[in-house]
């Protein structure tokens, strides 16, 4: 059986809603990042970067979230998550890598200062350019890049659970998401799909 390392409130839960999506027998394993669970040594054997998500096939484990979500897809195509055609399958993939590479790293500048820069200023700094750097971001994927009514078109792909898991991140970033109307409808239709709705219950209990 699959297992999927995640933490709530991480990229993990775009791993996790896809596994739910595609109807895959897995188990979801819980980390407490606060606790420093991910720099536990069991799971540094599993996942030297010390990050979630890592899943757990027969063949080995994967990390990062893109190459997660690629390999859900391409292991149930009956649950139809990605694009077959090369080039529609290789914009999936672009954006996904877009979210991965550039918006997640806007987003960390918030928190994880400390990855970037020692000086105290500087970390600040980068926590005040945040809202900015994240407004940008979804700027950018509200005008150019969502196509609606899913990311890619009319098809729901392994890009939707990504870009909801991101847009979730805005309101602790200081961004209004009622700045992007489409992507904040995308949030609010992709809340009420069963696989998201039975994720968010696991991953944030009542």
């Amino acid at each position: 059986m699959l297992k999927l390392f995640y933490a709530p409130g991480s990229c993990a839960l775009a791993s996790h809603i896809a596994l739910e999506e595609a109807g895959a027998a897995y188990e979801a394993v819980r980390m407490d990042l606060a606790a420093g669970d991910q720099r536990a040594a069991d799971y540094l054997r599993i996942n030297p970067k010390g990050r979630v998500p890592a899943l757990v096939t027969e063949r080995g484990i994967l990390t990062e979230t893109p190459a997660i979500l690629a390999w859900v897809a391409q292991s149930f195509p009956d649950a139809r998550l990605a694009p077959t055609d090369p080039f529609e399958f290789a914009r999936a993939q672009a954006f996904n890598s877009y979210l991965c590479s550039t918006v997640h790293v806007a987003h960390a500048h918030g928190g994880r200062g400390t990855r970037w820069a020692d000086d105290p200023v500087a970390i600040a700094d980068m926590k005040r350019k945040v809202p900015e750097t994240m407004a940008a971001c979804f700027d950018l994927i509200e005008r150019e890049m969502f196509e609606g009514p899913w990311v890619l078109g009319e098809s729901y792909s392994i890009c939707d659970p990504y870009l909801f898991t991101v847009s979730r991140w805005l309101d602790r970033d200081g961004v209004d998401i009622a700045r992007f109307p489409n992507v904040a409808d995308h949030r609010t239709r992709m809340a009420e799909r069963p696989a998201v709705a039975k994720v968010l219950a696991v991953q944030h209990p009542a």
